[in-house]
């Protein structure tokens, strides 16, 4: 009997990706961003599935389904509702949005046809059949399927799909079944980026700037977002005054009702971070929390399960991700890594295999099956000369027996290190793929990073990778967390006091203190994003992590994403290259070539490339 496969798509909304089901299994995904380096291109994914064919060794001819993440018939009749209810209010934003989607969004079928007629080089008639998942159904999808659990609860929360903007399921089995739903207008997601339109950074990639910031700030706006924003119910259920936001009739996210409400306009993008902004930011994360902790409390007591997924845009919240850990009634929750729109491609090919065709699921043994998240390509050793002799490299190759304890010296040494090795990561977070390493005992660590080489905003905090055995001895975190996606407290042992004075600061000042013996993963609220490393799904950053545990006795380094502001994560030996030269880093890794900045050629961009960076 031949092999099942499923093509699972995201886009032409943001992030779009492809993914492969072989008989159910996961074989490949990954972001088009990758491959195109446009930041959440939303574009037709053409590379992005190209690989996932190259990764299987199938043609396209292959492919038994393909399957698309939303409904755009349905998304499109709550576009006209909405703006019918809104008239004449809406008539701007109509204009705008119109004649896309009667040239484009209306008649989506037809242009997924038309490309994947062109990608696969045969007619529409000759395709596998096309089939559409609904957008909530996919993201509830790609969370209960690929967990570790038999029996489960699932939580989406994102900006909107057609409707839904929060929903609820019961996963059972193969069986997944839509409990209740909260529609739009009314959005945690969109309540979440109003906020960070508002303190002036990007819709749909600021949201991790305004998470990061809010342990600056003191929640003084919570009880005013409380009475006039939004409505809370004892069992998380939600709605929102409208009257201060924008985004159903207009170009922006919120207006000047609400500008009045919090004493002065937007913040500009780009211009000074204001004690106002850390205020307005901790606020707003002190309301997503009660909301979803809430909201998971009314789950368990409805369904009586002890298992939680999570996934949309909001299960990327770690820091309430972990207030639901720490105080909520499960004994155990799952986040699907690539919680956004991107997962919702695994998803809807996951709906296709197991709602649609009927298959079982294979017991989970209480792993998830997401392989650690690793489900994008890897270059060849062939590759990899080939590019670096292309921009005139300068590289050496070691074994591991060798590499290792060599990069072990040069982390110690406060070096940073570009790590380019195994399957790039599928999702938003850098897993020890394509990385940016260091040592979190350096207490200059955060700075460098933040401003020499991610070329981003200071207050930014930076992830550990821990050794999964020695978790619990750095954080108030017993379970794994190999995704990043859990903030908890740095342990009281690790902790540094800090004086009178200096728990007197405000703001922005709280960023240079040192507290905790390891400073460049200490967030200013004694708080870690956790990555927990495992030898099954990376033994090279397992065995890097280990021989930095034998030489220094720290099980810890400083881990962010391989890529400078504006930049999506490296997904190639070049990629990684020309990013390692624009920046400050001392040595780069990709697989086993260990390269030194101070022994490459003088870099000329223009010469090597042809290309510009330019900040967004």
């Amino acid at each position: 009997m031949s092999a099942s496969y499923i093509l699972g798509l995201s886009a032409y909304y943001h992030d779009s990706a492809a993914a492969l089901l072989k008989d159910g299994e996961v074989v490949a995904a990954a972001q088009q961003e990758r491959f195109t380096r446009k930041k959440h291109d939303e574009g037709f994914p053409a590379e992005a599935i190209e690989y996932c064919l190259a990764e299987a060794g199938i043609e396209f001819s292959d492919l038994n389904q393909v399957v698309f993440y939303d409904k755009p018939l349905v998304k499109f009749e709550r576009l006209l509702e909405t703006y019918l209810s809104y008239a004449p209010k809406g008539l701007r934003s109509f204009i705008v949005a119109m004649p896309i989607w009667l040239k484009e969004k209306l008649y989506l079928k037809t242009t997924l046809k038309r490309e994947l007629s062109a990608l696969a080089d045969c007619k529409a008639s000759e395709l596998p059949s096309l089939m559409f998942a609904g957008h909530h159904q996919s993201h509830a999808a790609s969370a209960f399927y690929f967990s570790p659990y038999d029996k489960a609860v699932v939580l989406c929360l994102d900006g909107v799909g057609e409707w839904a903007t929060t929903s609820a399921w019961l996963g059972e089995g193969k069986d997944l079944t839509p409990l209740w739903e909260i529609d739009f207008p009314h959005s945690l997601g969109l309540l979440y980026s109003a906020f960070t339109y508002f303190t002036g950074f990007r819709v749909n990639s600021g949201e991790y700037k305004l998470m990061g910031l809010a342990p600056y700030g003191v929640p003084k706006y919570t009880d005013l977002i409380l009475e006039h924003i939004i409505d809370l119910k004892e069992d998380g259920t939600y709605k929102l005054d409208m009257q201060y936001f924008n985004y159903c009739t207009g170009l922006t996210m919120t207006n000047n009702k609400f500008a009045d409400l919090f004493g002065g306009p937007a913040r500009k993008p780009e211009s000074e971070v204001t004690q106002r902004e850390m205020d307005i930011a901790a606020s707003i994360q002190k309301v997503t929390e009660e909301v979803v902790l809430r909201l998971a409390r009314t789950l368990h007591k409805e369904t009586g399960v002890d298992n939680l997924c999570l996934a949309g845009g909001v299960a990327l919240n770690c820091v309430s991700n972990g207030k639901i850990q720490r105080e909520g009634p499960f004994k155990d929750i799952w986040i699907q890594p690539a919680a956004g729109d991107a997962g919702g491609a695994l998803g809807a090919a996951a709906v296709i295999w197991h709602e649609y065709l009927g298959n079982e699921r294979s017991s989970s043994n209480g792993k998830d099956r997401m392989k650690g998240s690793y489900l994008g390509p890897r270059p060849k050793v062939e590759q990899i000369r080939s590019e670096l002799d292309a921009a005139g490299a300068v590289y050496k190759e070691f074994s591991d027996e060798e590499l290792f304890p060599r990069l072990a010296e040069i982390l110690e040494q406060e070096n940073v290190i570009g790590w380019m090795r195994g399957r790039m990561e599928f999702g938003p977070r850098a897993l020890g793929g394509r990385s940016i390493i260091g040592d979190p005992r350096s207490a200059k660590m955060q700075s460098v990073m933040n401003l020499k080489i991610k070329y981003r905003e200071s207050f930014r905090p930076f992830a550990p990778s821990v050794l999964d055995y020695r978790v619990g001895d750095y954080f108030e975190q017993k379970v794994p967390s190999p995704y990043m996606l859990i903030v908890a407290p740095i342990k009281e042992d690790h902790r540094i006091a800090l004086t009178k004075e200096q728990e007197q600061l405000f703001g922005i000042e709280k960023l240079n203190l040192k507290r905790s013996n390891l400073p460049a993963i200490t967030h200013v609220d004694y708080s870690a994003r956790i990555q927990t490393v495992h030898k099954e799904t990376n033994p090279g950053y397992y065995g890097l992590l280990e021989a930095f545990n034998e030489r220094t006795g720290c099980g810890v380094l400083v881990n962010t994403s391989f890529n400078v502001r504006g930049e999506p994560i490296v997904c190639t030996p070049e990629d990684s290259y020309r990013c390692f030269m624009r920046t400050e880093m001392d040595y780069l890794v990709i697989e086993n070539f260990l390269l030194e900045k101070t022994q490459q050629p003088a870099w000329d961009e223009k010469e090597a490339w042809q290309e510009e960076f330019v900040l967004d």
